[in-house]
């Protein structure tokens, strides 16, 4: 750790797109950065860049995140650096055709990186922060987490998953002084719609935000701290209002008798 640093970053998906943007603008807040990615090369340019610019220690470990060794290569840093302060998971994968025209195989690859490696991720991150008192991670699901109808049901559902696992640890380690964010971006300018399987220039460009726009403002939610930011959403009461409606079900979700509605006889 070098002097005056906030601790250490480890950032997945750090090569490209908002992995990368987080890498600049953590490294200009005084983290110290660990770099999770496949390409190497581009991993040694921003490191050089980011290096140079900004002076912080900057490491790269070159992993493909949905090979079992490779990831536990990863949990074993997380596991065992102790100079490690925040995880920010944002690697993944995303997909926008219909099931029907679907490969399953890939639908697969996907789960195994958005909801696999993350979990086990937060997992190896998340002991040593609580023995440490003190830590936090920024997850990166989408909007397609609450609006499943938007694209691939596959993809959908994993980012579904980012947003109930994000909003369980919150509960489950509030009183452990580990802050837990989770950022839920709508269409932003990366190379994952050339990946997903529909080229940027098809997209509207008025749901398209810059991906410099969207982390800076999801860090300013992490600076406000927000459980969830939603970079484009104007008004926090309407999500305020969505999470009181969510709070007003839970009572009533588990009965030890049915809903009347649905009692035999009811209707004929």
């Amino acid at each position: 750790m070098t002097q005056n640093s906030k601790g250490t970053a480890l950032i997945t998906g750090a090569s490209s797109g908002i992995g990368a943007i987080y890498a600049d603008r953590l490294a200009r807040r005084g983290y110290d950065l660990i770099l999770v990615a496949r390409n190497r090369a581009r991993l040694n340019e921003l490191a050089k860049r980011l290096t140079d610019e900004t002076g912080r220690a900057i490491e790269i470990v070159t992993a493909d995140l949905g090979d079992k060794a490779d990831l536990g290569r990863v949990e074993k840093v997380l596991q065992t650096d102790a100079s490690i302060t925040l995880l920010v998971n944002n690697a993944g994968i995303g997909a926008t055709a219909p099931l029907l025209a679907s490969d399953i195989d890939k639908m697969e690859e996907m789960i195994t990186l958005n909801v696999n490696a993350l979990t086990r991720l937060t997992y190896a991150a998340v002991p040593g922060f609580v023995a440490r008192g003190a830590g936090a991670i920024i997850n990166i699901a989408s909007i397609v987490g609450v609006a499943p109808e938007a694209l691939n049901g596959v993809y959908g559902g994993t980012k579904a998953f980012v947003l109930a696992f994000t909003l369980s640890l919150q509960k489950e380690l509030a009183d452990r002084n580990i802050r837990i964010q989770v950022v839920l971006p709508g269409a932003t300018a990366t190379d994952f719609w050339g990946i997903a399987g529909t080229p940027l220039d098809h997209v509207p460009s008025e749901i398209v935000m810059p991906a410099e726009d969207m982390v800076d403002a999801a860090l300013v939610g992490f600076d406000f701290g927000e459980r969830i930011t939603i970079p484009s959403l104007p008004d926090a009461g309407d999500w305020e209002a969505y999470e009181a409606a969510r709070q007003k079900l839970m009572p009533n979700l588990s009965l030890r008798v049915p809903a009347a509605r649905y009692r035999v006889g009811v209707g004929k």
